[in-house]
């Protein structure tokens, strides 16, 4: 996350420059899943254009811990859905008595 960091406080700093921008540009689109234009990256700064690279890469890699963390919390509704469906069937066989 440090170069998310990074880009959060280069951007407050410096919100008119043409970098912040387009930094701010990428960060929206892999947020929203929109589209973003690559060609941009190439134009930016070399040291942004590393700072560029290192967000995709982070975003890749909280992608897929947050799919993980969702991946789970489905696991535990199914679970739960299924232990109480037991739970009620074993209340019918009892009333059925």
């Amino acid at each position: 996350m440090r170069a998310i960091k990074e880009a959060r406080k280069y951007i407050e700093r410096k919100p008119d420059q043409p970098d912040a921008k387009t930094l701010a540009k990428l960060v929206l689109a892999l947020e929203s899943e929109g589209p973003f234009q690559i060609a941009e990256i190439y134009e930016l700064g070399y040291e942004r254009f590393r700072l560029a690279l290192q967000i995709l890469e982070e975003w890749r890699l909280d992608r897929h811990y947050a799919s993980k963390t969702r991946l789970f919390d489905l696991s535990m509704q199914i679970a739960k859905c299924a232990d109480s469906q037991a739970d009620g069937k074993k209340a019918d066989k009892k009333d059925a008595r």
